[in-house]
């Protein structure tokens, strides 16, 4: 569910007695966020979540590159390629930190003579026209795309889902369009007896919570319930 001002919004219905999360209520906005999880670079994930902590060794070997000196490289080889790899969508937009990719501040070069159509990436490079050094600065123009869209203006366009429908997420994330039929469904696969144990909440998405929700993820099968409910991270 969307809020004023392009808020991110998550309804949950929540299980008082045994202090769980049953599911959520959703618009495209979070589906969208959630879904782009899947396409987050691994070193990525890595630079976003090891001040807060991870499972297993991938951060070490994350730091071992950070800390190779430039002269063990080859020539053609940066750091950033790993430490930074390229983001190619709207995730740091909507609940994650701006994620600066290598990408995003790598350099293009045209000839001297502005000649032909070649482009180099090495102001060192020469022009397979003229000769001359391929020395002029120029800028990547991509085209527009949801990483310029925000919550506000990306409406039931762009992203992966429409935006006409709610939906459905489980404590485990798994996700699907909402109907009055599923939710009857899962109240009796919980167990619910007591209506009056069942309890809404309205949960407003910031960046903080966005990154727990990534961190959750790997390392749950309680999602909404460790995140929302204060159980873990």
């Amino acid at each position: 569910m969307a809020g004023s001002g392009g808020e991110v919004r998550l309804k949950l219905l929540i299980d008082s007695e045994q202090k769980r999360v049953l599911f959520g209520e959703a618009d495209k906005n979070l589906i969208d966020f959630l879904f782009n999880l899947l396409s987050l670079p691994l070193g990525t994930v890595i630079r976003l979540l090891k001040k807060q902590g991870m499972v297993g060794s991938l951060a070490n070997l994350y730091e071992s590159v950070e800390a190779l000196n430039d002269t063990y490289l080859q020539p053609n080889q940066s750091k950033d390629n790993l430490l930074k790899p390229k983001v190619s969508f709207s995730a740091s937009t909507l609940l994650l930190p701006n994620i600066e990719s290598y990408a995003d501040k790598k350099k293009f070069y045209l000839c001297g003579n502005r000649c032909g159509y070649n482009v180099a990436s090495n102001p060192t490079a020469v022009c397979p026209s003229c000769r001359n050094a391929m020395s002029i600065e120029c800028a990547l123009v991509n085209p527009p795309n949801a990483n310029t869209q925000t919550t506000q203006d990306v409406g039931d366009f762009g992203g992966f889902v429409k935006g006409v429908v709610t939906y459905m997420v489980m404590d485990d994330l798994s996700v699907k369009p909402m109907s009055t039929i599923s939710s009857i469904t899962l109240l009796n696969k919980f167990n619910i007896k007591e209506v009056g144990a069942l309890e809404e909440k309205v949960i407003t998405l910031d960046v903080n919570r966005g990154v727990k929700l990534l961190r959750a993820s790997l390392q749950s099968k309680t999602v909404l319930t460790d995140v929302f409910l204060g159980r873990k991270f």
